[in-house]
């Protein structure tokens, strides 16, 4: 299954050394998601994806936390300086489930 959508980059800066950035997937494709992997999710609740921003794409996982019961997908430091992304830039993102 495949969901396309635009998001704002937003950091989370939990620890004070390090700082991640994501996008939180739309609250109708997180309920889709967590319907069709309901008892085959990963550690922490994880689920195995290919994501596309731009014009990299990589394999990762989401995770549940965002705000609303909604999925967020880490946008790694490497795909963020090679598409020149910035906190508060909306992209449109591509998430395909994989390991299914």
């Amino acid at each position: 299954m495949v969901f396309v959508f635009d998001a704002e980059l937003w950091l989370w800066d939990a620890r004070r050394a390090e700082t991640w950035t994501f996008v939180s997937l739309p609250a109708e494709a997180s309920q889709q998601i967590r319907e069709l992997t309901d008892g085959s999710r990963r550690g922490f609740g994880s689920v195995r994806v290919r994501a596309t921003v731009g014009g990299s794409t990589w394999a990762t996982s989401i995770f549940p936390g965002g705000g609303g019961g909604v999925f967020v997908l880490p946008i790694k430091r490497a795909v963020r300086k090679a598409e020149a992304f910035d906190v508060g830039d909306i992209e449109t993102v591509t998430v395909e489930l994989i390991d299914m």
